[in-house]
């Protein structure tokens, strides 16, 4: 990397965190209570900024995400890590097993290993008003806000083969679930046979948009004008994450059933040397709680490989 910029400017971390939400600020804390100098750089854009309340994480349910976030940088901030608010916009591999690291400010520091925790980003279905209501009344996760819209009148809108699946949860926090198929031609006989088992209704025909009176959601609208009145709409968008940085240095990507995302083991150690990843870069299924989680052991294995490498290096020596 040509680091053309005043030599200041430069600085060197045992750590550079790239991203600072569950899963990055996590493991800024186990690196940072572990004395290790850590720069977490974060851009600012959290997957669950239109929620108003976060769910599931024990001891912090019903907490804002902004709320939730800005603690962990306090916390994180008492160990001696520093947060940088800005975005990596390139990492590169160099001579001392480390990496060269320039950020969009035109800072350039040096990292000894990179923990990568970018998130994804939900690409949402261009059905009118999905967009706007994302987060309060259409939603994706159950576990994150079925009990809060339980026993209302669901809509589930499909996107894809896989949303039989989301209308078969979501049932369990509702007696009125009603499947619109929206642009999916066909479901297998079992999904048939699962649906009706489970009482769930189904509609077909292309979904236009949903229909909001004061604020507030109140039916799905088809492109031929039926109008079906529903309380709360569940949707599964489309997974993209945020993995630029990791593809660039190497890492392998596994294909899923939600598209390709980056293999990692279960210490989020990828496959490329000296470099992590954690939370929703790695899947689109870690939820706060198991991101922080994922994040923390990401960082109290890196802890671990700085340590074994300077020992083995003394002992070489």
């Amino acid at each position: 990397m040509d680091m053309d910029i005043d030599e200041s400017a430069r600085s060197a971390y045992d750590a550079v965190v790239v991203g600072g939400g569950a899963a990055g600020l996590s493991a800024a804390l186990a690196l940072g209570r572990a004395r290790r100098s850590v720069l977490v750089v974060d851009a600012g854009e959290p997957r669950n900024a239109p929620a108003a309340h976060m769910h599931g994480y024990l001891s912090r349910d019903g907490m804002s995400p902004a709320d939730f976030l800005a603690t962990g940088r306090r916390e994180v901030a008492a160990y001696g890590v520093e947060l940088a608010e800005d975005r990596v916009t390139e990492a590169v591999a160099d001579a001392s097993e480390g990496f060269g690291v320039r950020l969009a400010s035109g800072r350039a520091v040096h990292a000894r290993r990179l923990i990568v925790t970018t998130g994804l980003v939900d690409e949402l279905p261009a059905v009118e008003g999905v967009a706007e209501r994302w987060g309060r009344d259409v939603l994706h996760c159950p576990y994150c806000h079925g009990w809060e819209v339980r026993d209302q009148p669901f809509g589930v809108i499909a996107t894809s083969a896989l949303s039989t699946h989301q209308a078969l949860m979501v049932s369990q926090w509702s007696n009125d679930v009603t499947f619109f198929l929206h642009t999916v031609d066909t479901l297998p006989d079992e999904d048939w046979r699962r649906l009706a088992a489970a009482g769930v209704s189904v509609v077909v025909g292309e979904v236009a948009g949903v229909v909001v009176e004061d604020d507030r959601l109140t039916g799905v609208r088809l492109t031929d004008g039926r109008v079906h009145p529903r309380s709360a709409v569940f949707v599964a968008p489309r997974f993209r994450p945020r993995d630029g940085l990791l593809t660039a240095l190497g890492a392998r990507t596994d294909e899923t059933p939600y598209g390709p995302f980056v293999a990692v083991d279960e210490t989020g150690r990828t496959s490329v040397p000296g470099v992590w990843a954690a939370g929703n870069a790695t899947g689109p299924a870690e939820q706060v709680v198991n991101a922080a989680s994922a994040g923390y052991r990401a960082g109290v294995t890196v802890n671990a490989d700085l340590l074994f490498a300077d020992v083995d290096a003394k002992a070489t020596a």
